[in-house]
């Protein structure tokens, strides 16, 4: 080829070039406008997934509007709202039916099933009083089906094994009410399994007896597990004695910031080799360690004496006299919160370790989630584009934000359908 020829060859491809769409164009080349404008425009295409809220909490105190916009810096706003869901691009939500873990006899197991029935039932109330801009999806197809009709989406889980107590027969009762997953425990041991944090005996005895037949009798019918909460030895029995994939639907990497809610690389691994997903959570302390502030401990600690957990709290004036009183504390002695910077580099890291196939997101928005950049659903768009400013690409963005999930979702019926056609 001439000199000429091959100037002119040159100039024709910057020209070719220089027209493509803004897609091919690399995202260090775009400024926050027109990054945040992709990102927008990606949001429209691809299905986007939290998997965990517990905004379903607030559905029964009956004075709080879900199709209303409440101001985020405004006192009892909350973290989710269905406009602030449209304004954050967020698709899909996953309600959590959370119950704290209370006493392991007849009367707490009546207790903890009656919460979570009102849970339930307040997250499908919410679904029919508002028909019009989200629907209950029992699958993925459901979720895709509303994003075409232009509708959000609500799938329901239960955050806590003790809502079934020792009975058995209540996961397909809950399955049947459309509950699609179950964090097998939360902040203490229960009958299931012990807990990553709390334990009654400092040895980790990991998945009980009963614990066992819970596995088996979710891979029957089709219920996710979900092992965020649970301790490591209950993360080890767990994914032993499944057949299914496994989830943690809000968790960090320990290796990023150790605390014993997170999971190792070695776990990580695991939970990838056999399928499963990571959903990184947005809970600060989570996220990155905090820095060591004595005076707030101390505060904290006398706060929490005085109070006990503000969930069981039900009068709403003496919650807001709480809640009011949290907030000057945290006035006094600010605590530094994680950034969407120090979020992503959970997913970076998951990612270097076992592949983009195996990591997603949930927030656990309204139960402590919230990070600088990223402090309520309305801000959801910041995560994509500061995955894409680290070079992901659509086709990344799309499994992060929820195909990777329903990939799990629909493994896990597959093996309930095996498992049932074998025993005809």
């Amino acid at each position: 080829m001439t000199t000429r020829k091959s100037a002119l060859v040159g100039v024709l491809l910057i020209m070719l070039f220089s027209n493509l769409p803004a897609e091919t164009q690399s995202s260090a080349q775009l400024s926050d406008q027109e990054l945040l404008e992709r990102a927008r425009a990606i949001h429209q295409k691809i299905l986007t997934l939290d998997t965990h809220c517990d905004t379903a909490m607030r559905l029964v105190r009956g004075n709080w509007n879900p199709a209303e916009r409440h101001d985020p810096d405004s006192p009892g706003a909350g973290k989710i709202d269905l406009p602030r869901m449209k304004e954050g691009g967020l698709d899909a939500e996953f309600f959590a039916a959370f119950v704290g873990q209370g006493p392991r006899t007849a009367q707490g197991y009546q207790t903890a099933r009656q919460i979570t029935e009102s849970l339930v039932e307040a997250v499908k109330k919410m679904v029919v009083a508002n028909d019009r801009l989200i629907g209950l999806a029992f699958n993925p197809e459901d979720a895709y089906k509303f994003k075409k009709q232009g509708k959000l989406t609500a799938f329901l889980g239960i955050e806590n094994g003790y809502a079934i107590g020792q009975d058995l027969s209540l996961i397909e009762h809950f399955y049947e009410e459309g509950v699609r997953y179950i964090t097998l425990c939360h902040t203490a041991d229960n009958d299931i399994c012990d807990s990553s944090t709390d334990r009654n005996d400092p040895e980790d005895k990991g998945l009980s007896q009963f614990g066992r037949q819970v596995v088996a009798e979710c891979n029957r019918l089709g219920m996710i597990i979900d092992i965020s909460h649970a301790s490591d030895k209950s993360f080890w029995d767990v994914l032993e004695s499944s057949q299914a994939p496994i989830i943690a639907s809000h968790s960090c990497a320990r290796a990023v910031c150790d605390n014993p809610r997170n999971l190792t690389d070695d776990m990580i691994k695991a939970l990838a080799a056999r399928g499963g997903v990571i959903q990184i959570c947005f809970l600060s302390s989570y996220v990155k360690p905090p820095r060591p502030n004595p005076d707030r401990d101390k505060a904290l600690q006398e706060f929490r004496a005085k109070y006990g957990n503000l969930r069981d709290v039900k009068d709403e004036a003496q919650r807001e006299k709480i809640t009011a009183e949290m907030q000057e504390l945290n006035r006094k002695y600010p605590v530094e919160v994680a950034t969407v910077q120090d979020l992503v580099d959970h997913i970076d890291h998951v990612i270097k370790l076992v592949g983009v196939d195996y990591v997603g997101i949930g927030t656990d928005f309204d139960g402590g989630g919230g990070v600088v950049g990223c402090n309520d659903v309305s801000q959801m768009i910041n995560v994509t584009v500061e995955l894409m400013k680290r070079g992901y690409s659509e086709s990344d963005l799309a499994k992060i934000w929820g195909q990777n999930f329903f990939r799990v979702f629909n493994q896990v019926k597959t093996v309930a359908e095996k498992l049932n056609n074998s025993k005809r």
